[in-house]
């Protein structure tokens, strides 16, 4: 029975891990995210979750490495973590009223071999008032987030609908993940 590493600090993904009681260690890739501009959304997240996988599992050849990446993109232009408050606020003022799409990739690193996925939601905001924009700006929590929202916590205001699935937007696709993992010999243990 291999053991599981999550490559990656993201609170959201080992919360989500958590939820569906799997056991695992969190073990963070070092690497700077780049991306090259000329990738499209789905092959950026792919590129990303693989190099952090890879990373982590240099490192720990008998474990079963989760490397995963998410990006939001508008008409097809990555739309990354703002730099500041200013540029959330043009992020949000852009998907006001608009639908985008997320897209998360993950990667499997093992034993067994490498295995890279993506999954794509759509998501679509109310139209939001400038008042809106600025409460939401000045709570400080689109400035960790891709896109500059969170689905998960009070961004959740400005989502009217998503046609996909939802943990794709938190930022890991648990039942495709469950069932890649699963085929590793790793599955959910209730009793964690």
């Amino acid at each position: 029975m291999h053991s599981l590493i999550l490559a990656s600090g993201s609170p959201r993904r080992k919360e989500l891990l958590q939820q569906v009681h799997l056991s695992f260690n969190v073990v963070p890739s070092m690497i700077s995210e780049q991306i090259e501009p000329t990738l499209s959304p789905e092959e950026a997240v792919k590129q990303l979750a693989y190099q952090k996988a890879e990373d982590v599992w240099k490192q720990h050849r008998d474990a079963v490495v989760l490397g995963s990446d998410t990006v939001v993109a508008f008409q097809d232009t990555i739309l990354g973590k703002p730099k500041d408050e200013r540029e959330a606020r043009q992020m949000l003022t852009l998907l006001s009223g608009r639908t985008h799409s997320v897209y998360t990739g993950v990667t499997l690193c093992s034993q067994a071999g490498t295995t890279t996925f993506f999954e794509k939601t759509e998501v679509e905001f109310y139209s939001l008032t400038e008042e809106e924009i600025a409460m939401y700006v000045e709570s400080g929590e689109p400035l960790d987030k891709a896109g500059a929202y969170g689905i998960q916590g009070f961004g959740a205001f400005l989502v009217k609908q998503i046609k996909g699935d939802y943990y794709t937007v938190v930022g890991l696709p648990l039942a495709r993940t469950l069932r890649e993992l699963k085929k590793l010999g790793i599955v959910p243990s209730p009793h964690i």
